[in-house]
């Protein structure tokens, strides 16, 4: 990694320079990136101080003894309130009212975002930059009361002699009260004024205008444990706690600007998750919904067990309650047994009681490892500490002591993991050399102060929230509490979709089962919720995550990142490769070695046998481009558009067996065609030159420059009008038509004979009375109505003379060949006399030497040429050369792609027989065939088919390619097996922190670009995989599954 990489661009910088200020101060724009006139930055000051101005009117007159606290607090709220309606109505006037200004061009966009032309000190625009107000005029109203509340008991609670009777200090008392209202000022000018961008932003758009309601909910916390020490007296440790939070109360910005204090909607499903998951024994949840479900269901079952009067009755409804809500089928005696002998159930009108063995008897069946630890740790307890009078068997019960052990065990792990990645950060940064000289400083100080950093993981750790390493450097900050699922939108519903998200969604049902088989048999350890996994197979790289856990079951979400890998993904997938390696695939043993992956965030846990499709790539240098390779290529075209029409139509004649049949099976079809053997049509001596030059001149072997586009002549060709009045059906059904007396002759009405128009020469406008007149042609066998062609193909775009020139490479004897080879007929008859006869109608075989040759000519041209490889690459890929033919083939679109398969067929066909050997006979070219239709897809990979044989789980798929870097032709080749996929668990923490990193960094900091220092590749940290498998628009994944429930019994 090169050693220019910024940790933020210059233009960053001084955005994130302009915007920290701001948040410190909850609003004001006292730093901007143009000229403003001085009563922009006095009017901002003026509004900043408008609560304190009040509060202090108030608290004067309460200091003075003219006013009761109550009435103070009374006083400042009015006022406040009042304040904010005229402050929040001339935002809306102003609104209202705006014209238009001219912005100052610049080319910088974040500073051309921020500009504004003031032309006066009360102005439209001017107000709009200093107060931009609310979008919904409910929150107009509903902040506007907020902010006379907070003012009212802000004052109440910032009181002087309040103050100063709680520390008996003036010196401290002054300290508070100024520093208290600068907190206080923070809160309203956010609430009310303009809305600071907050540092611990959890939604990437706030659209119902939660961010300002954040600083005001803090505040509100800390009135109110004063307000609970006024009412509840002699109270010493709610005394203590009010002293600690008053001191607390005036670093509220600074905590704030760090990120530390969680948004309302992240405190709130953080706060469910942390009493549902140790409170009340239960689960994280895989969505919100089932969170807010399950939470109210498992408080109603604390509630209600409060009320039970029976000890027999408490036992049997947590049992049963936690049986149904773990949705287990199998329950730990043993504890349960435990724990309703505990002497505490006697005391059922106990809150701590109902809180303690609601848990205890729900995390029973929740997640019964932990249980089980959990009990043995407090028998052991009880049985080293036997005296009564010790806290802990005097104060708490069991069901309590459950509860403490179980949150020490989790905050003790997370405290483990924790420090590990801290560890790993700083080795991340020690072992990058370019950068070394930069973060050697970081990494010593971080050894100085490691008390402080042990500080700040501890209280990490306390919080439950994500360690955020700044850049993702040794800089650590304490993030603020967040769901387990890090983000909050709904599970699976975004990625970044692309044509690789398929083979993801392939393997997605192999691999559950497969993940069912590792969970049952312990291979991945104890499932938690949170916890993260990465799975390595060839180029695809699988993101597991664990989000929610049961006894018989667990939901988890799948991500696959892109398979197109860049270099820094590239880097980190070789590091997992080698991880993977060491553990899984050592030709021996070592008695004693030393861990060459050391402080890797990636543990090896097991592999899973997967049906899924391996991806090879060959260079076809040497095959496609041989001239005899491309000469034998022509030649076997011709034979498996023969096979593919045959097939086809023999197909078909299945489907429609019935509309087909004749009354008469003795009477035969009659045909219009033009015989190949008849003297040819008066045209002009250069018919076939003009025909060859029609083909576009823009079509050559430059497989780099546009797409040739299809060319239509000048002169539209008119269609053959001898037999305009008939309704022309498929040949041989029975409906019978009338012929007009200009035609060879008459058909009675009743007769079984009918009319087609086939086989018709080009004719020019204007030309059209030198036509020959076609005869009347008959199949010479009753049953070749079953394979004939459809009707449309029947017709022919090319001169008489270029198709006999044309038919003479038609391979009768193949033709032959095939048509005794079907076995699909539904006949009275003998079926392989029947084909005998089908196989010598001439007639029938006409029909089949015009529509092959013709595809023929589409394909390639009407000159007789070898082709180019770019030919080859263009046509496969359905890019054709103009002619004549491909206006007719083009006008047939089902017949377009059955031409279009036989040449991708033939390709795959030259480039087998060039690996394979040659084709000795026939039946060995028909099982080659039919072994491309029933276990092939042969297509381009941007098809849509080729997606739809991927989901349908075709055995092997085949596309052509061209590398342009290395200059040669490609074949991709995938090929549907069960092989094996080695999974990995992550360090949770570092995933969480490196997350926490990426939220504040780009919706923050918006540093959003590309070669940014945190987004290069690690392979200690995996920083680029982690961010690519965070959720969009953080991140990038191009599969994102919905929450998938696995049985694990």
């Amino acid at each position: 990694m090169s050693p220019d990489v910024p940790l933020l661009n210059d233009y960053k910088k001084d955005f994130f320079l302009k915007r920290f200020p701001q948040t410190v101060l909850g609003g004001p724009r006292l730093k901007l990136g143009y000229y403003a006139p001085p009563y922009i930055y006095v009017n901002q000051i003026i509004l900043f101080l408008m609560p304190c101005a009040l509060g202090g009117i108030g608290t004067l007159l309460y200091q003075l003894g003219i006013l009761e606290d109550y009435y103070t607090a009374a006083l400042s709220g009015g006022l406040m309130l009042f304040t904010a309606f005229v402050i929040q109505f001339t935002s809306l006037y102003a609104r209202n009212k705006s014209v238009m200004v001219e912005r100052i061009l610049t080319t910088d966009i974040l500073a051309e975002e921020d500009e504004h032309e003031f032309t006066s000190c009360a102005g439209a625009e001017t107000i709009k930059f200093l107060i931009p107000g609310k979008k919904y005029i409910a929150n107009t109203v509903f902040h506007s009361v907020l902010a006379g509340l907070v003012c009212g008991l802000g004052t109440w609670y910032l009181l002087p002699k309040r103050i100063t009777l709680l520390y008996g200090s003036a010196g401290g008392t002054i300290v508070l009260v100024f520093f208290g209202w600068i907190t206080l000022c923070t809160g309203e000018y956010s609430l009310i004024v303009n809305t600071a961008i907050e540092t611990a932003t959890f939604q990437t758009q706030d659209t119902y205008e939660i961010t300002p309601l954040m600083r005001p909910l803090y505040i509100f916390f800390f009135v109110s444990v004063d307000l609970a020490h006024r009412f509840m007296v002699n109270v010493p440790a709610l005394e203590q706690m009010n002293q600690i939070l008053h001191i607390l109360f005036i670093f509220l910005p600074f905590l704030w600007a760090l990120g530390t204090l969680p948004p309302p909607d992240a405190l709130f499903l953080w706060a469910m998750e942390q009493v549902l998951e140790f409170g009340l024994g239960g689960s994280s949840m895989s969505t919100h919904p089932r969170l807010l479900i399950m939470f109210i269901v498992s408080v109603g079952t604390a509630i209600t067990s409060y009320f039970i009067p029976s000890t027999v009755g408490v036992v049997l409804f947590m049992t049963g309650l936690g049986f149904l809500l773990s949705l287990n089928l199998m329950s730990p005696f043993a504890m349960i047994a435990f724990l309703s002998l505990d002497t505490s159930l006697q005391g059922l009108h106990s809150v701590s009681v109902s809180i303690g063995f609601t848990r205890a008897f729900r995390m029973v069946w929740q997640n019964t490892e932990n249980a089980l630890l959990e009990t043995v740790i407090v028998s052991a307890v009880h049985l080293l500490i036997s005296s009564t009078d010790v806290w802990w068997n005097r104060s708490l019960d069991t069901g309590i002591r459950l509860l403490l052990v179980g949150v020490i065990h989790d905050r003790l792990i997370q405290f483990i993991s924790k420090l590990q990645f801290a560890v790993t950060v700083l080795l991340a940064s020690w072992m990058e050399k370019n950068r070394r000289k930069s973060t050697t400083p970081l990494c010593i100080l971080n050894i100085v102060f490691s008390p402080f950093v042990l500080v700040f993981i501890a209280f990490s750790t306390l919080l439950s929230s994500p360690l955020l390493p700044l850049f993702t450097l040794p800089l650590f900050l304490v993030g603020f509490p967040r769901p387990t699922q890090s983000w909050p939108g709904v599970v699976g519903t975004a990625a970044c979709v692309c044509a690789d998200t398929v083979y993801y969604y392939q393997m997605v049902p192999g691999l559950t089962a497969a993940l069912q088989s590792a969970m049952v048999a312990g291979s991945l350890g104890l499932l938690l919720p949170g916890s993260h996994y990465l799975g390595r197979f060839q180029d695809r790289l699988i993101w597991i995550m664990i989000l929610e856990r049961g006894y018989t079951y667990c939901c988890i979400n799948i991500k696959g990142l892109e398979l197109q890998e860049t270099s820094c993904h590239t880097a980190e997938a070789r590091r997992v490769d080698e991880v993977f390696e060491g553990a899984f695939e050592q030709e021996y043993t070592r008695i004693c070695s030393i861990n060459e992956h050391f402080g890797n965030v990636l543990t090896p846990c097991t592999v899973l046998p997967v049906k899924l499709y391996s991806d090879a790539k060959t260079v076809l240098s040497g095959i496609i481009d041989s001239h005899d390779n491309l000469r034998e290529f022509k030649g076997d075209l011709v034979k498996v558009l023969v096979w593919i029409l045959v097939q086809y139509c023999s197909r078909r004649s299945n489907m429609q067996e019935n509309v087909h049949k004749t009354e008469n099976k003795g009477k035969a079809s009659l045909i219009i065609l033009p015989a190949l053997n008849t003297s040819p049509q008066t045209q002009s001596p250069d018919d076939t030159d003009s025909l060859n030059s029609e083909i576009s001149d823009n079509w050559s072997d430059d497989i780099f420059g546009d797409e040739p586009t299809t060319k239509k002549g000048k002169e539209e060709k008119d269609q053959l009008k001898v037999l305009q009045s008939i309704n022309l059906p498929i040949p041989g059904s029975v409906e019978s038509q009338s012929v007009d007396d200009h035609s060879t002759g008459k058909v009675p009405e009743n007769s079984l004979y009918k009319a087609v128009l086939v086989g018709y020469p080009a004719v020019d406008k204007g030309k059209q009375e030198d036509m020959v007149y076609i005869p009347l042609m008959e199949f010479n066998c009753s049953h070749s109505h079953l394979l004939s062609l459809p009707e449309e193909w029947m017709s022919n775009c090319l001169p008489n003379s270029k198709m006999r020139e044309m038919s003479s490479l038609f391979p009768e004897e193949w033709y032959q060949f095939v048509l005794r080879q079907l076995e699909c007929f539904h006949l009275e008859d003998n079926v392989p006399n029947v084909l005998e006869e089908i196989a010598k109608d001439m007639v029938l075989k006409d029909f089949y030497v015009r529509a092959v040759m013709t595809c023929y000519c589409s394909l390639f041209g009407v000159d007789s040429t070898d082709p180019s490889p770019s030919h080859i690459l263009r046509v496969y890929n359905g890019v054709l050369p103009w002619s004549v033919a491909l206006d007719w083939l083009t006008e047939k679109p089902e017949l377009f792609q059955l031409a279009l398969k036989a040449f991708r067929y033939t390709l795959k066909l030259m480039i087998d027989k060039a690996s394979l050997g040659p084709i000795e006979d026939f039946k060995e070219l028909t099982n080659c065939l039919e072994e491309y239709e029933s276990d092939w897809y042969i297509g381009v990979v941007s098809d849509e088919k080729w997606k739809e044989a991927i989901l349908q789980e075709k055995p092997c798929l085949f596309s052509l390619g061209y590398d342009p870097n290395m200059g040669v032709y490609t074949g991709r080749v995938l090929t549907l097996q069960e092989l094996l996929i080695q999974v990995g668990k992550l360090n949770t923490e570092a995933v969480r922190g490196q997350w926490a990193n990426l939220s504040w960094e780009l919706l923050y900091a918006t540093n959003d670009d590309e070669e940014r220092y945190s987004i290069q590749a690690h392979p200690l940290l995996l920083r680029n995989l982690t961010v690519q498998a965070a959720d969009p628009p953080l991140g990038y994944p191009i599969y994102s599954s919905k929450p998938i429930r696995i049985h694990l019994y």
